[in-house]
This record gives C-alpha cells, sequence and structure tokens, in this order.
C-alpha cells in the first residue's frame, strides 16, 4: 500500500495516471475510485460508483436486469452464490425479490460481510492478474470507505494487489507502523524542473526571457500552476510564434501575469465564451457530473452544449469518458472545478442549485434515493431550507440503517444547522424533534450510550417534548435518556424515566412497548436492589416477548456481551460464532438492538 500525499495541484493525480498507463501497457488490470467533497457523508460513495462502472449498470436498467448483471460479474470468479448476490444488491441499492441472507442480520453485520464481498472480488481478481486498485483523494473519504481500506490493508500483503491512494496533507494515515505501507510525499519542483515542464507545454518552443521568469517565479513550483500559467500565456494573444520560438507582440503589460492559481485559470475561462458557462454549471454539479443531468440544466440546445464541452476538453481543463448522451465529465483538478464555482455570483449559484435540486428529484428518481445528501446538499446551497432539512433527515436514517452511524450523524447535524435558519415557532421545533430523535441512536453506537454528546441530544430532545406536549416521539427518547442515565449509575433519574415510560405504554395499551417499559423498568430495578419486583417485571417482559424461551436449547443461549445488566438472556443472530460477533436479541425485547 502507497499514500502519495501533498498540496493541491502538486501533481499526485498525475503521477498516478502515469503509473496506471504503465500497467495499462504491460496487459495489468487497474481499478480506480474517487473520493468527492460533495459525497464525504454519503458512505461507501467512491467504491459505489467504481463498481456501477465496472458492472455497466446503465441509468434505465430495471433491477432485474442490474442483478442479472451482478450475477454475471461474480460468476467469473466463482462468487455468484445467492447470499454474495443479495449482499451486493443492498450495497449497490439494487431491489432483489427473494433477498439473500436473511433479513435478521443487525446493519453492522451486513456492513462486515458486505467488505467481506468486496475483498472476496478483488482477492480473485488478483489471482488471476497482478492488480493496481487505486483511491483518490482519501482526504473527502467518508467514515465507511476509510474503515473499508483500514478492512482491506489486512489483506493486501497476502496478494498480488498494489493498492495506490492519494491525499492531502492533512490526511494522516493510521498505518505508518505496518511494514507494507510507504508514505510518500510529493514535493514542489525545482527551478529546472519547472523550465522544462514549460517546455514540454510549449511544443519546445522557448518563450521569452522576461515571460519565463515570470512564470518561473509566481508558480513557486507547483506543478498545476505552471502548466495552465503557461497555457494562458500561450491563449493570452501576447506572443507570436515564430516557427521555432515565441517572442512578444509588445511590451509585457505590467500585471499582466496572474500571480495566483486562481486567478490564471478565471483568465483562461473568460477567453471560452459559452465554455465558461458551462463550466460553472458543471462546477455547480460537482467535481465529476453526467452529460444527460447537466443537458437537464443547462439553458442553451444540443450542439451547443457538446461545442463548448469540446472546448472545455481541448483546453485540458475538463475530461471526457463516453460519448454524449451517456458520457460522463470530469474537471482536470479540483482547484479547476472550485474556481470555475467561485467565479459565479451567490445569486447565480442559488438558482442553479435550486434548479438541480428540483431535476434530480422530478426526473432522477434513481438518484434521489439512493443520494439524498445530494439532493440536500444542493436544497441547502440554494438556500432553501424546508426541502434541505426533509432530504438530510431522509440521508441520516438511509445511513443509519446501512450501520453507517458516522454518516447519519453528520447528515442530521446539518439537517439541525439549517434548521437553526428558520425563525422559532412550533413547526421548527416538531421537525427538530424528529431529528434529535433519530440522531439519537446514531450517537449512542458511536460515542458510547454515557457520552456528553448523547445527554445534550436527549435533553434538549425531552425538553422539546415537554413544550410541544404529548408526542408519539416521547417514548424513544424516553428510552434513550433512560439507557444514558442508568450507564451513568443516575440511578434515581433512571427510575423516573423507567417509571414514565412505563405509565405511557400502559396508557398506549400497546404490547410491543409494554414489553420494552417492563424490561427498562426491571433492569433499573435489579440495580437498585430491588430483585423482587425486579424479577416480576422481567418475568412479564419475557412472558409478553414473541421469543419462547422455552424453545431455546442450552447451547443457543449466550448473554449480551454488550448490554449485560440484568442477566437477561439473548439470542445470537449467528450462535455459532457469537463470541466475535456480539449483536443479538434480547429476549425481552421484540426489536433487533445492536
Amino acid at each position: 500500500m502507497v499514500l502519495l500525499s501533498g498540496e493541491p495541484g502538486i501533481g499526485k493525480s498525475r503521477l498516478v495516471r502515469v503509473l496506471k498507463d504503465h500497467i495499462a501497457a504491460a496487459g495489468f488490470l487497474s481499478w480506480e475510485c474517487r473520493s468527492s467533497p460533495y459525497h464525504q457523508d454519503s458512505a461507501l460513495y467512491p467504491l459505489i460508483d467504481l463498481f456501477e462502472r465496472v458492472l455497466k449498470f446503465d441509468r434505465d436498467d430495471a433491477p432485474p436486469e442490474r442483478v442479472v448483471k451482478i450475477e454475471a460479474g461474480l460468476d467469473r470468479y466463482g462468487l455468484a452464490r445467492p447470499e454474495t448476490v443479495s449482499l451486493w444488491a443492498a450495497f449497490l441499492s439494487v431491489e432483489v425479490a427473494d433477498p439473500h441472507p436473511p433479513s435478521n442480520l443487525t446493519p453492522q453485520r451486513q456492513k462486515e460481510k458486505t467488505f467481506e464481498a468486496i475483498v472476496a472480488l478483488l482477492m480473485a481478481l488478483a489471482a488471476e492478474h497482478p492488480l493496481l486498485f487505486i483511491v483518490e483523494d482519501l482526504h473527502w473519504a467518508d467514515p465507511s470507505t476509510r474503515e473499508l481500506v483500514d478492512f482491506v490493508f489486512g489483506q493486501v500483503p497476502a496478494a498480488s494487489i498494489l493498492m495506490l491512494m492519494t491525499s492531502r496533507p492533512e490526511f494522516r494515515p493510521p498505518w505508518a507502523h505496518r511494514s507494507h505501507f510507504t508514505d510518500l510525499t510529493v514535493n514542489r519542483v525545482t527551478r529546472k524542473q519547472t523550465e522544462l515542464m514549460v517546455e514540454r507545454v510549449t511544443g519546445g518552443k522557448p518563450l521569452p526571457a522576461e515571460v519565463l521568469q515570470q512564470v518561473v517565479a509566481k508558480t513557486d513550483g507547483v506543478p498545476l500552476f505552471v502548466e495552465e500559467l503557461t497555457k494562458m500565456v500561450l491563449e493570452s494573444g501576447w506572443l507570436r510564434d515564430q516557427g521555432d520560438r515565441y517572442e512578444l507582440t509588445a511590451a509585457l503589460p505590467p500585471l499582466a501575469i496572474p500571480s495566483t492559481l486562481q486567478d490564471s485559470l478565471m483568465a483562461r475561462l473568460d477567453r471560452l465564451g459559452t465554455g465558461r458557462e458551462v463550466a460553472q454549471v458543471g462546477a455547480a454539479l460537482g467535481r465529476t457530473f453526467q452529460y444527460e443531468l447537466l443537458r437537464a440544466i443547462a439553458s442553451i440546445d444540443d450542439r451547443a452544449l457538446q461545442d463548448a464541452l469540446a472546448k472545455l476538453g481541448e483546453s485540458d481543463l475538463l475530461h471526457q469518458r463516453g460519448m454524449p448522451p451517456d458520457a460522463t465529465y470530469n474537471f482536470k483538478h479540483a482547484l479547476i472545478q472550485e474556481t470555475a464555482y467561485q467565479s459565479m455570483l451567490v445569486s447565480r449559484r442559488q438558482q442553479l442549485h435550486t434548479r438541480i435540486a428540483d431535476t434530480l428529484v422530478e426526473r432522477f428518481p434513481e438518484t434521489t434515493g439512493t443520494q439524498p445528501e445530494l439532493v440536500a446538499h444542493h436544497y441547502t446551497e440554494a438556500g432553501l431550507a424546508d426541502q434541505a432539512i426533509d432530504y438530510w433527515q431522509r440521508a441520516g436514517q438511509r445511513a443509519v440503517e446501512r450501520s453507517a452511524n458516522l454518516e447519519g450523524i453528520a447528515h442530521f447535524t446539518k439537517g439541525l444547522n439549517v434548521l437553526a435558519t428558520l425563525p422559532d415557532g412550533r413547526v421548527r421545533r416538531e421537525r427538530e424533534l424528529g431529528l434529535r430523535t433519530a440522531l439519537g441512536p446514531a450517537l449512542m453506537s458511536t460515542k458510547g450510550l454515557g457520552a456528553g454528546e448523547v445527554e445534550q441530544n436527549y435533553t434538549r430532545a425531552l425538553g422539546l417534548c415537554r413544550q410541544l406536549g404529548e408526542r408519539s416521539e416521547l417514548f424513544a427518547v424516553l428510552r434513550g435518556f433512560w439507557e444514558f442515565h442508568e450507564l451513568r449509575g443516575d440511578l434515581k433519574t433512571a427510575l423516573e424515566l423507567a417509571e414514565e415510560l412505563f405509565r405511557l405504554a400502559e396508557a398506549a395499551d400497546d404490547p410491543a412497548l409494554r414489553l420494552i417499559a417492563h424490561d427498562v423498568l426491571g433492569d433499573t430495578l435489579y440495580w437498585l436492589g430491588e430483585l423482587t419486583r425486579s424479577r416480576e417485571h422481567l418475568e412479564r417482559s419475557i412472558a409478553a416477548s414473541p421469543i419462547s424461551t422455552r424453545a431455546m436449547t442450552p447451547a443457543s443461549h449466550a448473554c449480551c456481551s454488550r448490554r449485560m445488566r440484568c442477566g437477561t438472556w439473548a439470542i445470537p443472530i449467528e450462535p455459532s460464532d457469537v463470541s466475535r460477533r456480539p449483536s443479538c436479541w434480547r429476549v425481552s425485547c421484540p426489536r433487533r438492538s445492536a
């Protein structure tokens, strides 16, 4: 495993491209995925994008067609077992008529098995031919992708795999102590190397000495700046091509050569006419964007759009993969996208983001379903708080369902941040309560039941419940707050909360709520030493459970190793492997818990 790290524009991606071309020339396979600032909280986005490309998914594919493509891709390596196909289908958000494995897998266990399936495929590929596996821009990777990289890390020494990653300096690799890991820092180029780069861009024709001197001084050894500034000078009209060299047409104007990369890029974009507007629309869509979505957003006809894209390609600002209408475009560098985006007025950006979000919702429902955080981002940037909050909540819930709790926390938090921009009132409080109710379990899963963030969240949520009156969320909020106080040993408060839960369950006359309330109250009384009352509630909880303890054999019993507070038996989801994976159902609770 190799990590290329360095500042933006220093040449990391160029080095990767050279190695990739070298590997291709040798007849070996390379797979490449890239993280994105727009998807920093989209669980496993780089891998999902990679495998959708590898499997040649088309936007118009029906779920059965995508399942066939998954099966065909796995079958080549003998991996097309029904349960594996179902894992891949769930990973790629493809509906399967008869899913395997059974639905009683916890989200965390399903995530682990998905990681194992991905590694199994990488190993099968590497068993046939050496594999170059590229992960670019790791500093923008979502937590689940970083977790997968950690998981792959342990498998690499056993296979013919070179895993090549790139990152900016702020990313700190956790693998420095491992013998099969190499961390390479890419530094700025020397003056001599800068002059050689300029000569390559000019086709070997020397620039006037004063122009070359300014290029060398202002680029300060940043390769991307060297390339872009040289191209800007060539396109500026200040030079005359004399066949074997360039000469100035007149004295070089003062401050003619930009001092920053952004200014240089802006000067190049300004000369592209319609190309600049298309680049701005593309920049609002992201570093990578599809022609079909761009066409739906851009307010020009197909011919003009393709001409503008061709000019951007000829200027080496944009790279194209495929042919319209199935083409995908990628800005040569994130700094180019950023420059094009920042060149727009705020009002223009908001208009674009509104059109993008509305178009995604109306015409690209599959993206709305699988990437609600992308729609939420565009509504947020558009200043449309109500729509943004809805989609941040959807994104958070979808992430938590996939055991991507850190991403879920990020989505819920962004929803709360947008909510804070709205005027106070009952509607705002109701929406905040919904977000905080969903946020609580994710915080407990990642921070721990007794974390300060958990207390702050549930304190606010309970306060909102009291302000709003009787709410359906109250039971879940009280349950979460009870977990916090019991773990912290504040048994007096835990008992008060447990008794309120019990009163709510009795008033609702809901067997499932009553079962949980008996369990919670029995658990608390146990730790208070009131064993007779504790046993009474726990026995009533067990009696109400849909799981019959009498049907279990001693071999299928296991104490819940994560929550063994009251001695209640638990049924492991995978009885043969409880010691390593303690995810289970407690007998006294009809709902799955991790």
